[in-house]
């Protein structure tokens, strides 16, 4: 979601999603709960973070308590920034569905523009 976000709010920015324990398939209901405000990541393949990725990297998100990069790929990545963004469940509220990615969606999104601006980076909305 994060990816897709910014990918929308800051076109000239690179950005690369992977996951730390990627699935096969991204989730519907986030990519659905994206395609409502007008991004579309239909096309997405998960994919593992790897040591390239976050070499490469100037900032590395990673979303939630439980996301956990191997130290071994860290190692090679000392110019890059990293940070953790603990969201918002709603489901620990009994929030479920499209209502609980909405919410999720949304306060990633309110992350994205934070980051953005902490860039310096002009975005699009």
């Amino acid at each position: 979601m994060a990816a897709g976000l910014m990918r929308a709010a800051a076109p000239g920015v690179a950005v690369e999603s992977a996951g730390t324990d990627p699935g096969t398939t991204l989730n519907a209901q986030s990519v659905a709960s994206l395609a409502e405000v007008g991004v579309d990541v239909s096309d997405g393949v998960p994919k593992p973070v790897t040591a390239e990725l976050l070499a490469a990297a100037d900032v590395v998100v990673t979303l939630g308590r439980e996301a956990r990069i191997d130290l071994e790929l860290v190692r090679g990545a000392a110019g890059t920034r990293f940070e953790t963004w603990v969201t918002d469940e709603p489901s620990a509220r009994g929030i479920e569905g499209m209502d609980r990615m909405r919410l999720v969606r949304d306060d990633i999104a309110a992350r994205v523009a934070d980051l953005a601006a902490r860039l310096g980076v002009r975005t699009s909305g």
